[in-house]
């Protein structure tokens, strides 16, 4: 059992916990959320103030309706992206920490990093590990916790940093990434409608994102460190490492580690760079929407299977073929809860998406901020506030992003803002969100990784933790958005926040 003595929450966070802690499980929630859209906005319509579509919200309980359900409550949980994914990164991680090649790795680093600048590291990787997309959130928050761990620091602080840096911060990078190749091309493909000379590339909002994570990292890992574990105490659970360098059997075992990572990495390399390479888009011959980046999961799968195998049969954990698969049940084991979970929230998703739920909130919020009149800063401000609204009820970033877009979009450049600028408005308020939006399939994982730390963790501590952060990176990414706009700073190269 965990024992931590920590310092009780009060003021507005206390509350946040006390209130959270009351809600019922995840499980149940989705199913009370799934019983409030059924009986809710039966003819509700809204109207696209852009092209005056029509968007009726369909009726659950209708005739179409349940020919859609019945047959489709199966396909949904099946077709639910996240579960694989996250289950199959498990795999890969929890073979690596079964070998002990995760916690070998941290104390490596631990001698070397001093346990003061652990909180900047944890954000600054964090903020890096988004070249793997969804990935991160499932990969980066435990090895936060292991890193503080190593450093003899509180392992639940260096968890929150981990979530804040892959889930709030989860738009910002300094490299060029998945979430830039998708907002992008919607975002081009809906300019060109108003203005087809004007586009978004890539590149365009690379100046911004990058400035976010300089700024992010020192603001993250200032809250860590003066706010954040003061309140947790002094951690006192069961899994305490010692502040050890590696043993000689296990260097040898991590310098045979590394070179298998560097021929996996080289692999893959020969099957990316080269300007035939197999892995490239085979219409365009470019990286962008190759088979790469749409199989970057299978591929860091392959990954940690490669290095966790190396480390494990090099330091004989695993002496003999069947050990492989009884080190893989175990990290499975730990997933039951969240694949319980699932099953409600994938049903939730798959209604809200059917019945046009979310364009019929988007429009009509939209609508209803378009009749104020308001311009400049205040209805940058408005469009921020919006698209964080959204993103409490829709999970996928691009799905909203397809959503908002088509009205967002011809009535910020009608306006004299250029898409790119509207793009980073909604990254920033999209961001901040996911480690907080109740249909996102990572709140309950994140809950689950609490709870390897502190058994009777629920969901209001969870939030109680991480909502500080979402709060912070927030308020930041106003006040740069409102810089960007004043000053008409460049978003990336040779783009500007007005047209």
């Amino acid at each position: 059992m965990v024992k931590a003595e920590r310092q009780e929450s009060t003021g507005l966070f206390g509350w946040v916990e006390k209130v959270g802690n009351k809600l019922p499980n995840p499980f149940l929630l989705f199913i009370y959320l799934i019983a409030t859209l059924v009986l809710s906005f039966f003819n509700a319509t809204a109207h696209n103030p852009i092209d005056g579509e029509k968007v009726q919200v369909k009726n659950l309980l209708s005739r179409e309706g349940i020919q859609w359900l019945l047959p489709n409550v199966v396909k949904n949980f099946a077709d639910f992206k996240p579960l694989a994914s996250i289950l199959a990164l498990v795999l890969g991680i929890g073979l690596a920490e079964k070998v002990g090649l995760l916690e070998a790795v941290m104390r490596k680093m631990a001698v070397r990093v001093p346990a003061r600048y652990a909180s900047y590291l944890v954000i600054f990787i964090a903020f890096f590990s988004h070249v793997s997309s969804d990935a991160a959130l499932v990969i980066m928050p435990p090895l936060g916790a292991l890193i503080f761990l190593a450093v003899g620091r509180h392992p639940i602080a260096g968890l929150i940093a981990a979530i804040a840096g892959v889930g709030a911060g989860f738009t910002a990078n300094m490299l060029i990434v998945t979430t830039d190749v998708l907002l992008s091309g919607i975002s081009t493909e809906i300019a060109a409608s108003v203005d087809p000379s004007v586009g978004v590339t890539v590149l365009d909002n690379w100046y911004f994102m990058s400035a976010s994570v300089i700024v992010l990292t020192l603001v993250a890992g200032f809250m860590t460190d003066k706010f954040l574990e003061p309140r947790l105490g002094t951690y006192e659970g069961e899994r305490v490492y010692k502040l050890e360098a590696p043993t000689p059997e296990e260097n040898r075992a991590l310098r045979a580690t590394g070179i298998a990572a560097l021929l996996f990495i080289a692999a893959i390399a020969f099957m990316v760079v080269p300007s035939n390479a197999i892995l490239r888009n085979p219409e365009t011959g470019s990286v962008m929407g190759s088979p790469f980046l749409a199989g970057i999961v299978p591929v860091i799968l392959l990954f940690f299977f490669t290095v966790a195998l190396t480390y494990g049969i090099k330091l004989k954990v695993i002496r003999n073929q069947n050990d492989l698969p009884k080190l893989l049940i175990e990290p499975i084991k730990t997933m039951a809860g969240f694949i319980v979970m699932v099953f409600p929230l994938s049903q939730f998703v798959a209604m809200f998406n059917w019945s046009n739920m979310g364009k019929f909130l988007a429009l009509t919020i939209t609508d209803l901020l378009e009749k104020t009149g308001i311009n400049g800063i205040p209805v940058v401000i408005g469009l921020i506030f919006l698209s964080a609204l959204l993103t409490m009820f829709i999970a996928s970033g691009s799905a909203i992003w397809s959503i908002l877009a088509p009205v967002f979009i011809p009535m910020m450049m009608l306006l004299g803002f250029h898409p790119a600028f509207t793009q980073v408005i909604f990254r920033v308020s999209d961001s901040v969100i996911i480690p907080l939006a109740p249909v996102s399939p990572f709140v309950p994982l994140f809950v689950g990784f609490l709870q390897e730390y502190r058994k009777d963790a629920k969901l209001g501590t969870y939030y109680s933790l991480i909502l500080p952060y979402s709060i912070a990176f927030f308020s930041v990414w106003v006040v740069m958005v409102i810089l960007w706009y004043v000053f008409n700073l460049p978003l990336g190269p040779g783009v500007h926040a007005r047209l």
